[in-house]
This record gives structure tokens, C-alpha cells and sequence, in this order.
């Protein structure tokens, strides 16, 4: 008889606190591209008193990014910046680092922010732009992440949460979690199981990179 794998099993690294806290709450500006289910947990922790921060506000780059209503349900002012209307990435990050400093902003976090980013806004927060991605990296950078896990065969997945460099997917790590992945998954099963993931370490690694900064 095979047994199966229970599907609600995950290893962090490192292991979670019941609360990370700083004297000072971080300043945190949040940046996002689709659903803003990260953005929402990152609200959540902050409320339950997990996380010392306040979301000074959420940048978003497509028009219909759930992530917006969700900054209008918390009360975290939301801009627009379509990169669409801008003529290079440089160009966009400079708008977005002009944002940022507007809402007086000190660590930036990409929850689901789906654009290269270039030195124009990693200069301007050095050590301080968190990204989270769904796989254990350094495996499976880029796009579709869980389709590659699932087309190479592996048998677990994950998600890490990582300081940005300007190499893509890259930088040092500060948190993962990883997800096993059952015989029947599907991309959007086991895309599901990682985010619940997600939601758990992305929270907890941006009080981690605060204190490794102190």
C-alpha cells in the first residue's frame, strides 16, 4: 500500500517565531501585480502584532491587480504606476523610487510583482527590497515556477523569500518553506499549497531582514 503524502506538510527555514518585533515599526511599501494575497497576509501579520510595521503604501502595475481593493479594504493608499506608459525600466523604476520616497518608505517588498527590476531602484534601497518566489531557489527561477517543478519531476516544491540583487531570482535568502508535491497535482494545486506558504514566511522574513540590518 502506498501511503499519501499529507498535503498540509511543510518544512520552514528557519523555523517561525511567534513574533519578531522592533522597537521602531518598519516602513513598508508594498509592490504588486495581481491578486495581492502577500500583501494582504503581510496586513494581517501586522494586525495580529507579528510583524512591527505599517504599509505606508501599495504600488501596483496593471489596471485590474485585485491587489488594490484589497489596499482599499485595509486603508493602505494604492498608485497606479502602469509600466506600459513608461519608455524603459529605468525610466519606470525611477517613478517608482520617486513613489516610494513620497510615502517616506524605507524597506520595499515585491509580493507577486512581476517585473525585472534595474539599479535605478536597487540603488535607492540598498539591502532593503525583499522579494518572495515560488520555488526553493536557486531552482527554478523565473516565470511559471511551479509549471517548470512540475514538468521536471521533482518531488518538493516550495517558496523562498530572498533580498534583491539585480541578477533575477537572485540574492542572499532569508526564509523558505517546502511544499512536497502529490502524485495529482495540478499548477493550480500546487500553486495553492505554496502560497499558504507564502503567507506564512514572507511576514516573518521581513522582520528577519530588519533584524539582521539592526
Amino acid at each position: 500500500m502506498t501511503l499519501r503524502p499529507d498535503s498540509s506538510v511543510s518544512l520552514v527555514s528557519p523555523q517561525i517565531q511567534d513574533a519578531f518585533t522592533q522597537s521602531t515599526p518598519l516602513k513598508l511599501g508594498i509592490m504588486a501585480s495581481g491578486s495581492g494575497s502577500n500583501f494582504e497576509a503581510v496586513a494581517q501579520a501586522i494586525k495580529d502584532k507579528q510583524l512591527n510595521a505599517q504599509i505606508q503604501v501599495l504600488i501596483y502595475n496593471n489596471p485590474d491587480a485585485y491587489a488594490a481593493v484589497r489596499a482599499s479594504n485595509w486603508n493602505v493608499p494604492a498608485v497606479l504606476l502602469n509600466h506600459r506608459d513608461y519608455d524603459s525600466r529605468e525610466e519606470f523604476d525611477r517613478q517608482i523610487v520617486q513613489t516610494l520616497r513620497q510615502y517616506d518608505v524605507d524597506w520595499v517588498i515585491m509580493a507577486g510583482w512581476m517585473r525585472l527590476v534595474t539599479e535605478v531602484l536597487i540603488d535607492a534601497f540598498p539591502n532593503k527590497i525583499i522579494n518572495i518566489h515560488p520555488s526553493l531557489l536557486p531552482s527554478f527561477k523565473g516565470s511559471r515556477a511551479v509549471e517548470q517543478a512540475l514538468a521536471t519531476g521533482v518531488k518538493i516544491a516550495g517558496c523562498t523569500v530572498h533580498l534583491v540583487c539585480l541578477e533575477m531570482d537572485s540574492g542572499p535568502i532569508l526564509m523558505q518553506a517546502a511544499v512536497p508535491i502529490l502524485p495529482d497535482d495540478t499548477p493550480e494545486t500546487l500553486h495553492a499549497r505554496i502560497q499558504v506558504q507564502e503567507h506564512r514566511i514572507l511576514p516573518q522574513a521581513i522582520a528577519l531582514a530588519a533584524q539582521q540590518a539592526s
